[in-house]
């Protein structure tokens, strides 16, 4: 059997064409016995698995052609990670069990907000449904950040191939920067999936249209050993979820706005690429999975700017805003119905605060935690207004952006509800406009002020004084 003939110099002329000679030195160089690596994996014996192993890497390659995220890859790994230990279809006696607990949460929510629901059939979905649902919006807002990952490491990666390698090693090389991100991203999606228990559990909307989603898989994991009935865990979450859905669809200018905020911070993330080069170094690019997990170990540069600092107390403070609005709302609904309401609210609480898997892994993907970090001040503040002025008065402040309380207000949240509830936030605008306009009647009153090279135009009865029958100069 000639060279060409082995297992191994056949995967390195599908992978390297004429280049395989250089890329077996390259590997050699290494300390990687090709041979070896063969022998280990049963390729020598096993014909069918070469062909699949080539298979895999001709598919990879192929999906990766002109992109610099492999979206299919993602999508692929999300649903993997999402179904490990098991992800059965949702019957329609669980499914029915979920809806009526929404039915109930939006019957109780009528009596705590004004707000109306959205309308929408609600969803009870399996993990995998979720991915599905859920996978554009990570394109959009992780898709950026994802590709400037990508880019770098692309650059990273063609400096350690050196000049040698021709086009299909260079082919090879620029697949691995794609496929490694695809899989950073659906590895993040697929542990998201797995802790999501609708579709707001970060705080904003991961569907375009505001619905009721509800994730019972996640939600039975999440009752085991709280001590608290099931049944009421459940309802609280429709509870919660059913809140979020009220405020975004009330409020439409709301998770656009979010958006926004979060793709304006992710668009001024930068990379450390001198981490990121240690990273591809400790684990070298032969091993895709093992430099997917090495993506996780702060490769973002941690220098914000102040413009992205601002962006993100903005961030903070609105996610505070709507986690204590809801947790408001969701109180004052379920009082009367859920015994454990004191215990669901506080677990909820320090669930929010201190991040969850799903907070963690969207930390990994942005470099961005998703924390609601003044949540007790907020939620004091809407309980204050709700207090003193009632449910309508508390969602009028959901009117404008404008009007929203700011970080400034979270510090004395008391002090703010007092000047909202004396007109002052609503006034300020009126008063400054007020003074503009007084101070532009002044001025036409007095008129231009008198050059002071003119002359008195009384004090000698030159022209212009009253004694010449002229008009007094103005």
């Amino acid at each position: 059997m000639t060279d060409d003939q082995t297992p191994w110099m056949r995967l390195l002329r599908e992978l390297f064409g004429d280049d395989a000679e250089a890329a077996l030195e390259e590997l050699e160089r290494m300390g990687m016995d090709p041979a070896a690596l063969a022998q280990a994996s049963g390729m020598l014996s096993n014909p069918a698995m070469l062909d699949h192993v080539l298979g895999q890497i001709r598919s990879l390659v192929a999906q990766s052609q002109g992109e610099d995220v492999n979206w299919q890859l993602a999508h692929d790994v999300a649903r993997g990670v999402a179904a490990q230990g098991g992800d059965p279809t949702v019957t329609a006696h669980v499914a029915s069990e979920h809806r009526a607990a929404v039915s109930r949460a939006e019957l109780w929510l009528d009596a705590a907000t004004d707000f109306d629901p959205s309308g929408r059939e609600p969803r009870v979905w399996s993990r995998a449904e979720w991915i599905e649902a859920t996978m554009p919006t990570w394109r959009v807002l992780a898709g950026p950040v994802a590709a400037s990952v990508s880019k770098a490491l692309t650059g990273i990666l063609g400096a350690e191939g050196g000049p040698g390698l021709g086009a299909e090693s260079s082919a090879l090389v620029g697949s691995v920067s794609p496929t490694v991100c695809g899989m950073h991203v659906g590895q993040a999606a697929g542990e998201m999936a797995r802790d999501a228990f609708g579709a707001t559990d970060l705080g904003f909307p991961l569907l375009a249209e505001p619905r009721v989603v509800l994730v019972p898989g996640a939600i039975d994991a999440f009752a085991e050993g709280l001590g608290v009935p099931k049944d009421e865990v459940r309802a609280y979450i429709a509870l919660r979820e059913a809140a979020h859905v009220r405020l975004f669809s009330a409020v439409p200018w709301l998770p656009g706005h979010l958006h926004t905020l979060i793709e304006k911070y992710a668009a001024g993330i930068t990379i450390d690429v001198e981490a990121l080069d240690e990273a591809v170094r400790d684990v070298g690019f032969e091993e895709p999975a093992k430099m997917q997990e090495a993506l996780t170990q702060g490769i973002f540069a941690v220098h914000h700017s102040d413009e992205q600092r601002e962006t993100l107390e903005s961030i903070e403070t609105l996610l505070a805003l709507i986690e204590g609005w809801v947790q408001e709302v969701t109180v004052r609904a379920a009082a009367p119905h859920l015994p454990s309401i004191g215990a669901l609210r506080e677990m909820m609480q320090r669930r929010r605060a201190t991040g969850g898997p799903a907070e963690d892994a969207f930390a990994t993907l942005l470099g961005l935690e998703l924390r609601p970090r003044r949540l007790r001040d907020a939620a004091t503040l809407w309980a204050r207004l709700s207090l003193e002025a009632g449910p309508e008065e508390r969602d009028r402040v959901w009117s404008h952006p404008d009007v929203l309380p700011g970080s400034d207000a979270l510090d004395d949240p008391q002090a703010w509800v007092a000047r909202w509830l004396g007109g002052a936030e609503e006034d300020d605008v009126d008063r400054a406009l007020e003074a503009l306009l007084a101070e532009g009647l002044r001025d036409d009153a007095a008129g231009p002020e008198p050059d002071p090279d003119d002359e008195d135009p009384g004090a000698d009865g030159g022209p212009g004084s009253a004694s010449d029958g002229g008009s007094p100069r103005r």
